[in-house]
């Protein structure tokens, strides 16, 4: 048999590098689209990620964006971890409500909950035990506290208390009702007319926080709201004097106070926030429009920023042994500390707020307070599904 020539074996060797070197670019390009995180979904901002290329486990948090400066610095230093590396954390900002709508809907992206309070984890619960007959919820931890504040331009808070001698919702609806605005309030005309704003009740748990402290504060009873009582027609009449004239409705209480101080007093004279969201924003507003100040209302409640590990039919074990971890991590002393600095009362008892270089020490100026005295419950989960159900049908008739 004769021997194969030279160009033959050339020609046959070419093709087998050839076929080499594609299947070697193949892998590579498979593996990079594996690795690199996909496109933001519709509405989502850009996401945090932690782990390295080829984490074991992937954790989508949908979380208010109250919290987003310290999560997102959290998020980063749990990557240096050694759990961390193995983690792919994925931080999805979407207002409280609007975040327990998506997992209602089937948002495969969301293995944890992190709303700004448990106000509506009653509601959230009962929806879904309907569909799927348990509870949706593994653990929860409150991770770091922070109540609602009134936050007001400073030199408007001077005009508006000469006038009204307290910053509530009876003297916030008086000075929506001016139909001169601020020249009836202090002989301001060119500050035109008094501008307050809040979340949107159906997608952000401040908005639903202004709505339930509204009817506290006019029942003037922080515990043991009723149904009747929400649905009292002199409440009903009150509240839609105010929410007619509010300014705004963001799904985002973040979004909102960055937007006050962004473009200063044309934009609002008060705002209803975290007190954390104020804290966060104080010294920024000061170096742009001037000082702000901080009132808080009669009837008050917590926003603990719960950290809820999800039992959802898309979340794996592995992703919900991720979710505790990252959870503890979350509680460490360190983490904790860090909450503070933003403006969070934080979550772990030993970690003190009262000391020189805090801020609650720093920024009394503004009128921020330590102690709060007595804060309201969290009204039964019907109470507060037909407080909604009121203001959505208010702003149809709008």
């Amino acid at each position: 048999m004769p021997a194969p020539s030279t160009s033959r074996l050339t020609a046959f060797g070419q093709f087998v590098i050839f076929l080499f070197v594609l299947a070697c670019g193949y892998g590579a390009y498979v593996l990079f689209t594996r690795q690199s995180p996909g496109p933001a979904q519709p509405g989502e901002a850009p996401r945090a990620a932690a782990g390295p290329a080829g984490a074991t486990v992937e954790l989508g948090i949908a979380y208010g964006t109250e919290k987003q400066r310290w999560m997102e610095w959290a998020v980063q230093q749990y990557a240096a971890t050694a759990q961390g590396k193995k983690t792919a954390i994925k931080l999805i900002p979407l207002g409280s409500i609007e975040s327990a709508q998506a997992i209602q809907r089937g948002d495969e992206r969301i293995q944890v909950w992190s709303p700004a309070s448990s106000l509506y984890e009653d509601v959230f619960v009962r929806e879904w035990q309907l569909k799927h007959d348990k509870s949706p919820i593994l653990r929860k931890e409150a991770l770091a506290l922070s109540p609602m504040v009134f936050v007001l331009w400073a030199e408007r808070a001077e005009a508006f208390l000469k006038k009204y001698q307290e910053v509530n919702f009876q003297t916030v609806g008086q000075a929506l009702g001016e139909v001169s605005g601020w020249e009836a309030i202090a002989q301001k005309p060119d500050w035109g007319l008094f501008k307050f704003g809040h979340t949107h009740p159906n997608q952000s748990n401040s908005g639903l926080m202004t709505l339930v402290l509204m009817a506290q504060d006019f029942h003037k009873k922080p515990r043991g709201l009723t149904m009747k009582e929400v649905l009292d027609p002199a409440f009903q009449t009150w509240m839609q004097g105010i929410e007619r004239s509010a300014s705004g409705m963001s799904n985002s209480t973040g979004n909102m106070m960055r937007d006050m101080v962004l473009r200063g007093p044309s934009s609002y004279d008060a705002l209803f926030v975290y007190e954390n969201v104020a804290i966060d924003y104080l010294k920024s507003a000061e170096g742009r429009w001037g000082e702000l100040k901080i009132a808080y209302p009669r009837q008050n409640m917590w926003n603990e920023n719960p950290y809820y590990i999800l039992d959802l039919p898309w979340s794996s074990a592995a992703q919900r042994a991720a979710a505790g971890e990252f959870l503890d991590f979350l509680l460490s002393e360190p983490i904790q500390r860090e909450s503070l600095k933003h403006g969070f009362r934080p979550g772990n008892p030993t970690v003190p707020i009262k000391f020189p270089e805090s801020p609650f020490v720093q920024y009394e100026k503004f009128g921020l307070k330590i102690d709060l005295g007595t804060m309201g419950e969290t009204p039964k989960a019907e109470v507060i599904e037909n407080l909604l159900v009121s203001w959505q049908r208010q702003q149809g008739n709008r």
